[in-house]
């Protein structure tokens, strides 16, 4: 008999570096009974952070998924858990959980509040509209505070967040909460760890407070459901539990309201409250009315509702590589039922897969499950070739499912093995953690012939080197990072171009006008945008998509100094074509020549990654830090203070921002930190152009 999906929840942990996700998801395997014993972070010894790089540094690189059993008001709940990692260069970890999962815990430090990643993947679960509980933990760190966050929660990202809960003492003496939608202190309870708490009378120097957020939340309820506010107007406190409860549901399912709550994981606090809070509050796969995709026969838009009885219909959200089992791909499942053994269809591949077995993941063990149903995340073995982002599905009843973007590496590196016996191994190791992670890139560069890994940041790549080293056995020497530019057109420009080659026999001919300049401002797509003006049959039809095919493949190597070419807009005018001589070939390298005689009276510029700084110091080392990022060429954004130490906010090119951490150590005896995610592309100054332009021709000098 298939469970009923009421009582499933498919919830991610997302934050900031630090802010406690991994530690938050050890206590809930502790008192969801999976774990007897609590693994620490600190120690090294988390569940969730199995990978040995992840116990070293203390990080999460990879999202662990696992599933517990909680028991609410008398039901039992299956929660499937993702635990994402923080740092901004996994930021691709994130973002495909955020794309399966149905709800989120979002955690603040309750001393450092909304910070840079915070940001980020805020604007990620926006993008994707996951509704979301706010968890402010570290409640018993000095300088924490609760209703600071709430606010910067409100003001910074934007959204209502609303206080469920008042935190009784703060600090060392932080001990419990008031509930406010209740009325009543909770105390949890030491001697076992915190699995049961005491009720406890409002302390007096809190009554008002208490009073005044409680008003703000009803408030809030009332205000999202109309037959609440009459009651809210007549008496406030006639409004009951249920009655609050079932209006703040229907508000966060609609991402109106975002409610907040506090505790602090390590001490064991506030932890089982907030999981009661996910029961209630955050969506089960029954309350979406369906998954949209496309039917790939005939384009139409077409859906599968969360039910068993529907075609199957999953999106592998993740590759992974296990010693015992081999290929893993994690899938969340949003129709219909799979039993293992069985057969599947991908819609991108257009083959036939077949699922040998199915796995229950937990972190990096595996529980064997005959089947995955409707609304489950799983992770299945046996098939030959599934990469991130496709739809498995029911083979008489295609769809394809909105994929993942990813975004662009702005990082690379030479690498080449240290023996030649690690020649081989080191193609077939890259392979398998390129199919694992779309932000990992491997190219060989075309002048030196090198191989060239490129990712997110410093800490990805080293990250890369470091499981190429331990798991696949490949030693490598590394050149220095080098920054992944762009080029870009400014101008416009119209070009004729005449193709013709004879040498006895057939020839060749191709003549194309072409008219080429920036994208349209409300082309959204990126890429090549290509435009046929063709009247009268002067190019036959069948030759135009060559005209096209040879403009997008010259694409990945500019005019400048051979970056790629992230977007231009060609528009085909006129042209010419010989009765005998002229063949699709023609006309593909027309455009090639085309491309390379026309783009440089485009006034092309040389675009380079600007990265979001933000470095945390103290006030007297203020004038030092600011003064080393004028120095790197950032532009000041803005600051701020956060626990009597200086926010000093800033955008700064990556190429400036190579070592910057040991710098910045150095300026301020070890006192500041630093934060830096990739923000947008910009054209460089044209000292900096003419630089980068005469390394790389002196360069493919040198090459030949």
């Amino acid at each position: 008999m298939s469970r009923d999906l009421k009582y499933t929840r498919n919830i991610g942990i997302a934050a900031h570096i630090d802010a406690g996700k991994t530690t938050t998801t050890e206590r809930i395997l502790y008192y969801a009974g999976v774990n007897h014993k609590i693994g620490e972070v600190h120690e090294g010894a988390s569940t969730m952070d199995w990978m040995v790089q992840e116990a070293e540094r203390g990080i999460t690189i990879t999202s662990a998924a696992t599933t517990v059993f909680w028991n609410y008001r008398g039901d039992k709940y299956q929660v499937n858990v993702i635990d994402t990692p923080g740092h901004v260069d996994f930021t691709v970890e994130v973002n495909r959980s955020l794309r399966v999962l149905d709800g989120l815990v979002f955690l603040f430090s309750a001393v450092d509040g909304v910070e840079p990643q915070s940001e980020t993947n805020w604007r990620l679960a926006d993008n994707y509209g996951v509704p979301r509980i706010g968890f402010v933990n570290k409640m018993d760190r000095s300088g924490a505070d609760f209703l600071k966050v709430v606010k910067q929660v409100k003001d910074m990202l934007g959204s209502d967040a609303v206080a469920l809960q008042l935190p009784i003492g703060s600090e060392d003496a932080f001990k419990g909460v008031v509930d406010l939608i209740n009325n009543r202190g909770i105390v949890w309870n030491e001697h076992d760890k915190g699995m049961t708490f005491t009720e406890v009378p409002i302390p007096d120097d809190m009554v008002e407070e208490v009073a005044m957020y409680r008003e703000k939340l009803l408030e809030a309820v009332a205000g999202y459901d109309e037959s609440l506010m009459e009651k809210f107007f007549d008496d406030p406190n006639s409004l009951t539990e249920r009655e609050i409860l079932n209006a703040l549901r229907a508000a966060v399912l609609d991402n109106s309201i975002v409610p907040m709550v506090c505790g602090s994981s390590f001490k064991n606090k506030g932890v089982q409250t907030m999981l009661d809070l996910v029961m209630e509050l955050l969506p089960s796969p029954l309350d979406s009315e369906g998954v949209k995709g496309t039917d790939p026969r005939t384009d139409a838009e077409i859906s599968r509702k969360p039910d068993v009885n529907e075609p199957f219909a999953a999106l592998g959200f993740k590759i992974a590589t296990d010693p015992f089992v081999g290929r893993l791909c994690f899938i969340r499942a949003y129709s219909g039922k799979l039993d293992a053994g069985s057969y599947v269809l991908n819609t991108r591949s257009g083959n036939k897969e077949r699922i040998s077995r199915i796995f229950q993941m937990h972190a990096n063990k595996q529980n064997p499950i005959p089947f995955i149903e409707a609304g489950d995340i799983g992770a299945v073995v046996g098939f030959k070739d599934i990469k991130t982002g496709d739809t498995l599905c029911d083979e008489k009843h295609p769809i394809v499912l909105e994929s993942m973007t990813f975004p662009e590496p702005v990082i690379g590196l030479a690498i080449e093995p240290k023996t030649q016996a690690d020649v081989d191994k080191l193609g077939i190791a890259l392979g398998k953690l390129a199919e694992e992670d779309p932000t990992f890139r491997v190219e060989t560069d075309q002048e030196t012939g090198q191989t060239v890994i490129s990712g997110m940041g410093e800490l990805h790549l080293d990250i890369l080197i470091d499981r190429l080293k331990r798991e696949f056995k490949v030693e490598v020497n590394q050149g220095a990072p080098q920054v992944a530019y762009k080029e870009a057109i400014t101008g416009t420009t119209q070009h004729r171009e005449v193709y013709k080659k004879q040498s006895g026999g057939r020839g060749k001919f191709a003549d194309i006008q072409v008219v080429i300049s920036p994208i349209d401002a409300d082309y959204d797509k990126g890429g090549l945008q290509f435009v046929n003006e063709i009247v009268g049959g002067a190019i036959p039809r069948e030759f135009i998509p060559s005209v096209e095919k040879g403009f997008a493949s010259a694409m990945s190597n500019g005019v400048l100094a051979g970056y790629p070419i992230n977007d231009f807009k060609v528009r085909l005018i006129d042209g010419s074509f010989h009765a005998v001589d002229s063949d699709a070939l023609s006309f593909e390298l027309a455009a090639r020549m085309a491309f390379r005689t026309a783009l440089p009276k485009c006034s092309p510029v040389l675009m380079e990654p600007i990265m979001k700084v933000e470095v945390l110091t103290p006030e007297e080392n203020m004038g030092d830090v600011m003064g080393d990022l004028n120095r790197r060429r950032g532009q000041l954004q803005g600051m701020d203070t956060r626990n009597g130490a200086q926010v000093i906010k800033a955008l700064v090119p990556l190429s400036e921002m190579f070592g910057y951490v040991t710098q910045l150590r150095t300026i301020t005896s070890g006192r500041a930190t630093s934060t830096m995610e990739f923000d947008h592309y910009e054209a460089a100054p044209r000292g900096v152009q003419d630089e980068i332009i005469a390394k790389s021709k002196g360069r493919i000098k040198s090459e030949d």
